[in-house]
């Protein structure tokens, strides 16, 4: 893999942990919000923190569709998946949460995870449309 892919995956990594965090803060900001008062969730969407969350999920998504072109879903998706270790860090640094001793666990457990899927190819080629197979009666009209 180039280094030019690895910084798709890691502003993938980047954009999708300081959008979720941006939403929380955002959302914790707002209040809670109840299904019979969608006018909230619509009023939530233009405010600012929220808004950052957002269009950096849209940045996200950019990346992903990009990563996407060039290296299989079973390689990207994996990789996003160290983002739950940078999720847990800004929780902690920036919102003040608590993550758990258990917490910590998973998060290590799947960053392991990632580390052994990440050692096999990016993009594993497909193999191309076979040729259909001779039978004997197109063989006999082909002599």
């Amino acid at each position: 893999m180039t280094f030019r892919k690895y910084l798709v995956l890691a502003a993938m990594i980047l954009f999708n942990a300081l959008g979720d965090v941006s939403l929380e803060y955002g959302m914790n900001k707002m209040g809670a919000i109840h299904a019979g008062r969608l006018t909230d969730a619509v009023a939530a969407v233009f405010t600012p923190w929220v808004l950052t969350g957002i269009l950096l999920l849209l940045c996200f998504f950019a990346c992903y569709l990009s990563a996407l072109s060039w290296a299989d879903l079973s390689y990207v998706i994996p990789a996003t998946a160290l983002g739950y270790v940078v999720i847990a860090l800004l929780s902690e640094w920036l919102l003040g949460q608590t993550v758990t001793l258990t917490r910590w666990a998973g998060i290590a457990l799947v960053g392991g995870g990632v580390l052994f899927l990440a050692r096999g190819p990016a993009l594993t080629l497909a193999e191309g449309p076979r040729e259909p197979a001779v039978t004997a009666d197109a063989a006999e009209g082909q002599s």
